[in-house]
């Protein structure tokens, strides 16, 4: 998971570290895996702190990633220092790196790992790598299908919201009707 997120700070990271004046070139690089290292540290402290709710809302979609998504604000403030300290950048411009790069990536992370015709995020393989321990990730995804479930997500009635709900959303959008037409909205169909 760890070489697929670097991907997407790489994607992202054009504007805010390639082409930014601020930060010398030589350093571009381990600018970018800074970031890589410290989204996989904030979201495995989250979840080892018992973060499960805000990671829940994170993943379900049910919270909006920006700057007032208390996950993006916990992992932006922890690049904001870590650039600082371990680059010499100011605390503008740390803090402006991380504010444009951290939505973007978790943004693009939850969308991917909502796309059932995207496997290179699974939420299931998102949640065990950062939670480190099953009874965790167990917790976490419950967490996700219980939010799904309150939403009326499980299509196929299996008691959990999963891939196959998500696409069975996307064929009910297709047939029409208001409520299919939103929820398949909600997962990108």
């Amino acid at each position: 998971m760890f070489e697929q997120l670097t991907q997407l700070v790489q994607q992202y990271g054009g504007d805010a570290v390639v082409n930014n004046s601020a930060i010398p070139n030589e350093q571009n690089e381990a600018v970018i895996s800074e970031t890589s290292s410290s989204i996989f540290a904030g979201l495995q402290k989250i979840a080892s702190e018992g973060g499960g709710e805000q990671l829940a809302s994170l993943f379900s979609g049910k919270s909006p990633i920006d700057s007032s998504n208390p996950v993006v604000q916990q992992i932006t403030q922890q690049l904001t220092g870590s650039l600082g300290e371990k680059f010499g950048l100011s605390s503008t411009a740390s803090s402006g790196v991380a504010a444009s790069m951290i939505p973007q990536i978790l943004n693009s992370l939850v969308n991917k790992a909502k796309d059932p015709n995207d496997s290179s995020f699974q939420i299931s393989d998102i949640i065990g790598a950062i939670s480190g321990n099953s009874g965790q990730a167990s917790g976490i995804m419950d967490t996700i299908s219980k939010y799904g479930m309150q939403f009326g997500l499980d299509q196929n009635a299996d008691g959990k919201v999963d891939v196959a709900d998500a696409m069975a959303l996307a064929s009910s959008q297709k047939s029409g009707g208001l409520f299919g037409g939103i929820l398949g909205k909600l997962f990108g169909k």
